[in-house]
């Protein structure tokens, strides 16, 4: 299985394409960050990372699109461009074709490292150790979307809540501490999606570049 991850972000919006391989692990594609300059149109930045990302899907062609779900906040001002950037990345999936997964925050953190609270720094780290990279993807953007893609490719096997099986996990091996709590931060943002959730905030900069350099 192939996960293309989006990290949205009008400013810097990562992109990562993971494959699936035996034995609970995964194998880097690809890794990116798609820019666009502050001073540009809104309608002109969101066309660039539409671009972007459609150029990503048709030459990763994954089997699914994972995107971080976002969540109203405090700071309305810029969760929005996230939001704008993040129904780019569903209408670019669906246009593909492709099944979407939504994972929030703490979900995504548990994934890869065992705790849904780790910081951005913690993620990385994880996320270095598990796809064995020789250099930590930066910035964190990066990061976040392999994050991403990583939640999704064991979402697939953990998500119905209940205890896992053998026959469940890739490779026929019994789940990982992070997947396991993993498991368990899913089944707890389940019982409060119905109500607020905040997300962590974006941060700006960075100048436009394109996407999809392998490493």
């Amino acid at each position: 299985m192939r996960v293309l991850g989006v990290d949205p972000g009008l400013t810097r919006c990562g992109v990562g394409v993971l494959d699936a391989v035996p034995g609970r692990r995964a194998r880097l594609v690809a890794v990116d960050v798609v820019r666009t300059p502050v001073d540009a149109p809104l309608a002109e930045r969101l066309l660039q990372v539409s671009e972007a990302l459609e150029a990503a899907l048709a030459t990763y062609r994954p089997d699914a699109v994972a995107v971080e779900r976002v969540f109203s906040r405090h700071d309305v001002s810029t969760v929005m461009g996230t939001a704008q950037a993040s129904g780019v990345a569903l209408l670019a999936a669906a246009r593909a074709g492709l099944p979407v997964g939504l994972h929030t925050p703490s979900e995504v953190k548990a994934a890869v490292t065992g705790s849904g609270r780790a910081g951005k720094a913690q993620v990385t780290a994880m996320v270095t150790r598990i796809l064995g990279l020789d250099d930590p993807p930066r910035p964190a953007d990066a990061a976040d979307a392999l994050a991403l893609a990583l939640c999704h490719l064991w979402r697939g096997s953990l998500a119905g809540g209940g205890p896992p099986q053998r026959s469940e996990v890739p490779g026929g091996a019994s789940p990982t501490a992070a997947q396991a709590a993993w498991a368990a931060a899913d089944r707890s943002a389940r019982k409060v999606r119905s109500g607020a959730w905040t997300s962590s905030p974006r941060r700006a900069g960075g100048l436009p570049s394109g996407v999809g350099r392998d490493r």
